[in-house]
């Protein structure tokens, strides 16, 4: 899975978003504003301050953190098992 390089806020609550193998693009995660801990994205100003943490996650601090790897997948269109082959997510039990 490429990595994240790079997200800022955009009005509405998107995102843009950059990762290391040069696919970009705008996601919506206004579905999520009020819901559980992404209530403080009420506050447009908190939602704004996103950045990419050290270990390439979303974050806004406060324990708010998303995983870039289904944004990736949106972005791109491709399943998980494109994205990760040979993985136990390619296994049917």
């Amino acid at each position: 899975m490429p990595s994240l390089v790079a997200v800022s806020a955009l009005p509405s609550y998107y995102l843009q978003v950059s990762y290391e193998d040069g696919t970009t693009g705008k996601v919506n995660l206004s579905h999520l504003v009020g819901q559980g801990v992404f209530s403080a994205w009420q506050d447009v100003s908190f939602f704004n301050q996103v950045k990419v943490g050290e270990f390439g996650e979303l974050t806004w601090g406060q324990g708010i953190d998303l995983c870039p790897d289904a944004l990736y997948l949106q972005l791109t269109g491709k399943s998980p098992e494109e994205v990760f082959p040979g993985s136990s997510l390619n296994s049917h039990a």
